[in-house]
């Protein structure tokens, strides 16, 4: 026995590499093996997002510095090198093409405005109103959710239907049914179109907010709520100094992705007016693309696209930096 023992000491000492140290080499592989299988598992999504996003990105910064026409679109890596001519032809107010680029700027920032701020008040007000437990409110909040489940195009088409002229129902309940109006209006073209966009867009956004709002109301304990109401707090009081300021982190956040969204919609102006919007209702989105593929003049589509980009980054960058600060000054 002891001369079997001795043998397997020995043959261990002999064995290259065997240290004290290499049993705990399989520990230490299991770690590694740990910590990068989570990038392992988003190595695939990080794969798409090159490819779908950022390859397509850089490749229209490229795009922006370059005189593409609809002469060497087909060959765009050989297109002539503009440099910054196309951001010049964008940004001067006193051109055509940079006078209109402005209009569109500011009914984009007046209809973002305009849509977050009620997308906001409804999804909060509904999403309060539907805290009390009385009969019928799963029902409500279904009925709530359908804009924001339906597919965009249907929504948009059949609001479309909805503002015809002829036989739309929304003449037929402000003119025939209610007698609002002195005759059916045009919601499609003209000043109305704005309104028409606005009213679509805020159907179908104000149910996300009123989804995320009743989430964070989850975690407001109702203890807050009966002792503000012991104190004689009324239901007014009890919104403002209790549920806001609760709702302070949520509201951030669901402000800056209502901003994002809007500012940069595409699907409900393209499909509610079509390829050429109003010019009340000419939303930046649109404006770049008809400035691209309407006149085919790729070049300045790209270095508006460009600077839209730009001025989202600014304006997110300022935002989250100010509501940093704010909830900083809050804690302290």
């Amino acid at each position: 026995m002891t001369t079997t023992t001795a043998t397997a000491e020995a043959d261990r000492r002999t064995v290259p590499g065997s240290t004290p140290g290499a049993a705990r080499n399989p520990r230490r592989t299991g770690r590694i093996r740990r910590i990068g299988l989570p990038y392992l598992l988003l190595l695939p999504a990080l794969v798409l997002e090159l490819l779908v996003h950022l390859v397509p990105m850089v490749i229209g910064i490229l795009m922006s510095f370059k005189a593409l026409t609809r002469f060497s679109i087909r060959d765009w890596g050989a297109a002539p090198w503009s440099g910054w001519d196309n951001y010049k032809i964008s940004v001067d107010i006193n051109a055509p093409a940079g006078e209109a680029l402005l209009h569109s700027f500011w009914v984009t920032c007046g209809f973002t405005v305009l849509s977050v701020g009620l997308c906001w008040l409804l999804g909060t007000a509904a999403a309060i109103f539907l805290q009390d437990t009385f009969r019928g409110r799963g029902l409500l909040r279904t009925l709530f959710l359908v804009p924001y489940a339906l597919p965009v195009y249907t929504a948009v088409i059949t609001w479309a239907f909805m503002f015809q002229h002829d036989n739309g129902l929304v003449n037929h309940v402000l003119h025939d049914q209610l007698g609002l109006t002195d005759k059916p209006s045009f919601w499609l073209i003209g000043d109305n179109s704005f309104i028409a966009l606005l009213t679509v867009s805020v159907w179908k956004g104000w149910p996300f907010a009123f989804l995320v709002v009743m989430a964070g109301l989850q975690n407001i304990p109702k203890e807050l709520y009966e002792a503000a109401a012991l104190d004689g707090a009324g239901m007014w009081q009890q919104i403002r100094r209790i549920t806001l300021p609760s709702l302070r982190p949520v509201n951030q956040v669901l402000v800056l992705v209502l901003f994002l969204w809007t500012f940069n919609d595409f699907n409900t102006p393209y499909v509610l007016f079509g390829k050429a919007a109003p010019e009340a209702a000419d939303l930046i989105s649109i404006h770049v693309y008809q400035t691209t593929f309407a006149t085919w003049n790729f070049g300045t589509g790209s270095a508006m696209s460009v600077l839209l980009l730009l001025f989202l980054l600014v304006v997110t960058g300022l935002y989250l930096l100010l509501t940093s600060r704010r909830r900083k000054t809050v804690d302290v």
